[in-house]
């Protein structure tokens, strides 16, 4: 029946029959982390076509270890994939799969979720993202952090070859042993790429999630939870020796986890369906409300272009005019009739974003005004796509200037400190001053434009949110930047104006020392920047970390170095371990104006003892 969720019993049945002869491998249905998108179902018809995917998925997933299938049309549009691990055997495969599935209505009525699990994968969505392979959700997960015997060269060296060798395994699956010659202990590496993907896009996926995955070390645990593809290493072995069909192991087990999981999801899918509907009534009265206001806005406002104005001033978006990508849009530079240069930044959610989801993107952006902050100057909203048109800034951004050895010299320390200074300013707006609160969420070197005078503005307002003063934290998507996101952030989701202040600590040590925050080999080991800035900072040697472009002259005075140190210690009280620690972005900017003296004494910044 139209708009109603129908109890079957056939995917009880059928799993049912596949876990009378299971195997005795480990299904590894522990969940990792659930992602639920922000655009819900405006349709009846979702969930229902929801329930039915996950039991076409079931069928699918009996005989591969990769599943898709594409249900409904315009909003009642549904692509799911289910992905289980190389290892795991068909029934644990199944195992694994049901677990996944009951943890997934929670999202409902979500158009989009996502979740890991230490054995599988699934993923629904209302567009085609079977070959994406990167994302903003991508995220490390360090396990136990109990610091283990074997070489960190052999470990690196044994997760860099699981990712080189799964692409090349028609499975994309590949599992490495790293045994120690001193120790008893070992270390064991996963990887997995999702079958919809291409040799290429799997080995792009695995290549990121290695590098991030060994930011874990030296702690004995670590897993890259990545778009397209799984990473872990473990100095136990969690993998399945053989991923055949066993014979009678833990049937009784197998028959109460999947029953369970099954009637679970049944349940969740209704009791989601019929609190939409009753949500729903209310809601269609404000229906119409975001359209209307974004029909206002377009024609009230001087600022929307002609969508073709735009193609003609970006040569149709010409490869050659592209000034860089982030993960909402890809950035080119343009030259409108008037002569004026313009940066438009062409978004790629706009095929499934409603007027109330651009309307509330523009609204954030327009509605701050800093010097600071890169401004938006037009928009263009009634063409095939959404475009937003931003100042046009010559000088690129600050990660083009410090982490280059011969560009970072055109950047003294006069012109530095203004940077970082200016950088503040604009967060402490955003935070404090502005009439809508806002956190950014991505604060990082790449997101600091420089203008012709090489002075920063903070931009890509992608990720952003405002909030309300009244209010300690937000719940929200973990989304940002590895890097520069926050433990605390990472970890339970809950968004506060410290994640900004962390990520512009990240950045203060960068600028002072032109390395950026990613494992650093030294004489000893490879370690993070933050955990090389702590150890100079203990130690008294914070000039070994200066930027050698800042050294060039002969007339480097003392009060100069006396500056570097400072910003370095205001950047490790920035990044402490403990969030109430951390200072707001007004005392951060007063530190560095000098207005409080002596600074307060760092504690140590996350993961290091």
């Amino acid at each position: 029946m139209k708009g109603s969720v129908q109890i079957t019993s056939s995917a009880i049945i059928i799993i049912l029959l596949l876990a009378v002869d299971r195997s005795e491998g480990d299904p590894r249905s522990q969940v990792l982390n659930l992602t639920c998108s922000q655009h819900c179902a405006t349709s009846a018809n979702f969930i229902p076509n929801f329930v039915h995917v996950m039991e076409e998925i079931s069928t699918r997933i009996q005989t591969s270890h990769t599943a898709t299938t594409v249900m409904g049309t315009g909003p009642d549009l549904i692509y799911a994939l289910a992905e289980c691990y190389g290892d795991l055997s068909p029934d644990d495969c199944m195992i694994c799969y049901v677990v996944a599935r009951t943890a997934i209505p929670v999202c409902l009525p979500c158009v989009g979720s996502q979740v890991f699990l230490d054995g599988c994968f699934i993923r629904t969505q209302n567009y085609n993202f079977f070959e994406e392979n990167v994302g903003s959700n991508d995220i490390v997960i360090c396990g136990n952090t109990t610091r283990y015997d074997v070489s960190l060269d052999s470990t690196m060296q044994v997760i860099s070859d699981a990712a080189r060798d799964a692409p090349k395994n028609r499975d994309y699956f590949a599992r490495k042993v790293a045994l120690s010659g001193t120790t008893n202990e070992s270390t064991y590496v996963l990887a997995d790429c999702w079958g919809t993907l291409n040799e290429s896009s799997c080995k792009e996926c695995l290549e990121r999630a290695s590098s991030s995955i060994l930011q874990c070390l030296p702690w004995s645990e670590g897993r890259a939870l990545h778009i397209g593809c799984f990473m872990r290493y473990f100095n136990t072995n969690f993998l399945n020796d053989d991923p055949t069909r066993g014979n009678n192991g833990g049937k009784i087990i197998a028959i109460v986890m999947v029953v369970t999981s099954a009637v679970a999801f049944l349940i969740a899918s209704i009791i989601a369906f019929y609190a939409w509907k009753r949500k729903n009534k209310s809601k269609r009265r404000r229906q119409g409300s975001d359209d209307t206001q974004l029909l206002m806005m377009v024609n009230n406002s001087s600022f929307n272009f002609k969508y073709s104005t735009i193609e003609k001033a970006t040569c149709c978006f010409d490869e050659a005019n592209k000034l860089g990508q982030g993960g909402f849009g890809t950035v080119y530079k343009g030259v409108l009739p008037d002569g004026r240069e313009i940066a438009a930044k062409r978004l790629f959610i706009n095929q499934r974003h409603r007027a109330g989801d651009f309307y509330h993107e523009v609204n954030i952006i327009s509605s701050v005004d800093h010097k600071n902050l890169v401004k938006l100057i037009e928009f263009s909203c009634l063409g095939p796509e959404s475009i937003l048109i931003y100042e046009y800034l010559p000088n690129k951004s600050l990660n083009h200037f410090i982490f280059d050895a011969d560009r970072g010299k055109e950047l003294n320390w006069a012109k530095r400190i203004d940077i970082i200074v200016g950088i503040a300013e604009g967060l402490a707006y955003l935070h404090e001053n502005s009439k809508t609160r806002i956190i950014h969420r991505d604060i990082k070197a790449a997101n600091i434009l420089l203008d012709s005078r090489l002075r920063a503005k903070i931009a890509d307002f992608g990720l952003a949110r405002s909030f309300q003063e009244d209010k300690n934290h937000i719940s929200t998507g973990i989304a940002g930047t590895l890097g520069y996101m926050a433990p605390e952030y990472i970890l339970n989701g809950k968004l506060t104006k410290k994640v900004d202040v962390y990520s512009f600590g990240v950045v203060l040590l960068e600028v002072v020392t032109g390395i950026p925050n990613r494992r650093i080999q030294t004489s000893e080991d490879t370690h993070s920047l933050l955990w090389i800035a702590w150890r100079n900072f203990r130690q008294g040697t914070l000039e070994e970390l200066f930027d050698p472009n800042l050294m060039l002259k002969n007339d480097t005075s003392s009060n100069m170095k006396k500056e570097l140190k400072s910003v370095i210690h205001i950047g490790l009280l920035c990044i402490q371990e403990v969030p109430s620690l951390i200072p707001t972005m007004f005392m951060a900017l007063q530190m560095l104006s000098k207005n409080i003296e002596p600074l307060p004494s760092p504690s140590n910044p996350p993961c290091i003892p």
